[in-house]
């Protein structure tokens, strides 16, 4: 990739007041942590045409306009103007390439500007300059081998055997396989892995590009070593299996890092192992006296959102959509006169409501449809939930007086779903769909991986649902 702009970008930097403009668009609007710039930004940003703050506020940097993502490109046309920024990100866009640009001077007053802020934001997308180490030019230039990744390489995708009964485990691989940032850290030095058989899921070879279906046996006596609730050759739930995987990769993650007293691992909310950076979002529970509306808050970590299927009350309506489960999770709950709980602001026992919302979200937000029934026979509930391939986690984040009024992104996008085949959790059978690379979709069924299409994706059964964030914020 050039280091320099589109030639559109070069000449508008032959201007140097241009560039003196960019500079302080970019740290007053985009790394802006003072009380000042926050003020200018509030009073400001937003579309001059339609009035909103938002989605994807661009500012067009050879005139005063500031445009949401449908106007601004309104006003580059009629105005024949070229060179635009996001102000969330601080990418450069050019109207006339149709396209964000990378260019080396630009990237100098972002980087300045940067590390002269506290926080700020950056694009998955983002590219910046890569100055490689001594040890990284050695390795360029003894490795030389090169592997073509096209859209429609397989290298990535392996069948799984069964081993008896352990499609349970093979779908939680390929979907945890298939996890965009965890796959992408463990196949770089930074993963340090000890050496131990069956702990490391790529150490099992992964993306070698063998075809060859693994047998995941080491693995499979892991999870019985560490999770004793899941040993033996039963079927046995998925679910119960990603949540013990998950531990014992974090677990693992965690003896790989340099020691640090701070860490503990019973509050993976204060870890910062790949896992939980991945996975752990923050649940607020609020409880309100319903005497003085006094409200207690407190914020758990969390690893997945099991959701309920089944009406509210006798004869309520069930939900139908991903949504709907989510409404009713975040819904404020009565929690009835026998419920009564103390109040630390009356002081007193007081009937109370509580309400789930979502305080952080995790960059992979994983979805539990609760489809079995804890009764005898665990019946199963096959409801049809309908879930999107894109979802806005924005409506059941928390709120609070200090919010900022510009919008957060809270997009997610589906890369992995679960499927359960039959009528009870001790039988039947798991197959995984699973997103490779970007928007071709597999079905991986033990050792069998057939291509899919995502209709078929989006009209299964749904019982374990993974999306993945968007966009990536950077502190």
């Amino acid at each position: 990739m050039s280091a320099r702009g589109c030639h559109h970008l070069q000449t508008f930097k032959k201007n140097p007041k241009n560039l003196d403009c960019f500079k302080w668009i970019h740290a007053v609007f985009v790394v802006g942590n003072t009380p000042k710039s926050r003020k200018t930004k509030i009073c400001n940003a937003y579309c001059r045409t339609c009035k909103k703050r938002g989605p994807f506020l661009h500012t067009c940097l050879e005139c005063v306009y500031f445009g949401c993502h449908k106007h601004i490109r309104e006003h580059m046309k009629n105005q024949k103007h070229i060179i635009s920024m996001d102000i969330t990100y601080g990418q450069v866009h050019c109207y006339a390439c149709n396209d964000y640009v990378y260019d080396a001077d630009i990237d100098e007053i972002t980087m300045e500007n940067k590390m002269q802020s506290g926080k700020f934001k950056k694009r998955l997308f983002e590219w910046t300059s890569w100055d490689a180490t001594e040890e990284e030019r050695d390795l360029l230039t003894h490795r030389t081998k090169k592997i073509c990744i096209t859209p429609e390489s397989t290298i990535g995708l392996r069948g799984l055997l069964n081993l008896g009964s352990t499609c349970f485990m093979n779908c939680i691989v390929q979907a945890l396989m298939h996890t965009p940032l965890l796959r992408d850290y463990f196949l770089t030095e930074r993963h340090k892995c000890n050496g131990v058989p069956g702990t490391c899921l790529v150490c099992e070879e992964f993306y070698k590009g063998a075809r060859v279906p693994l047998a995941l046996h080491e693995l499979l006596h892991l999870i019985w070593t560490h999770a004793r609730h899941l040993a033996g050759y039963e079927q046995q739930d998925a679910h119960e299996f990603f949540i013990a995987t998950l531990d014992i990769l974090h677990r693992h993650c965690t003896d790989t890092m340099p020691k640090n007293n701070n860490i503990t691992l019973d509050k993976p909310a204060k870890c910062p192992c790949i896992i939980d950076q991945i996975f752990t979002g923050g649940l607020q529970s609020d409880v309100v006296c319903q005497k003085c509306n006094g409200v207690s808050t407190t914020i758990d970590p969390i690893w997945d959102f099991s959701l309920d299927l089944g009406p509210v009350t006798m004869g309520g309506r069930q939900p139908s959509t991903l949504n709907d489960c989510l409404e009713r999770f975040t819904r404020a709950e009565h929690l009835g006169f026998n419920a009564k709980i103390l109040c630390s602001n009356c002081e007193s026992y007081q009937e109370s409501t509580k309400q789930f919302t979502m305080k952080t979200l995790p960059i992979v937000v994983s979805f539990h449809l609760k489809r079995f029934k804890h009764s005898k026979a665990m019946e199963k509930i096959s409801t049809a939930i309908s879930f999107p391939e894109m979802l806005d986690m924005t409506p059941f984040m928390s709120r609070n007086s200090n919010d900022t009024p510009f919008p957060s992104d809270n997009r997610y996008s589906l890369f992995a779903v679960i499927n359960h085949l039959g009528k009870s959790i001790n039988t039947g059978h798991y197959t995984a769909f699973v997103r490779q690379q970007h928007d071709y979709w597999y079905k991986c069924d033990d050792d069998v991986i057939t291509r899919a299409n995502l209709k078929e994706v989006l009209d299964s059964e749904g019982y374990l649902l993974f999306y993945h964030k968007h966009v990536l914020g950077y502190e």
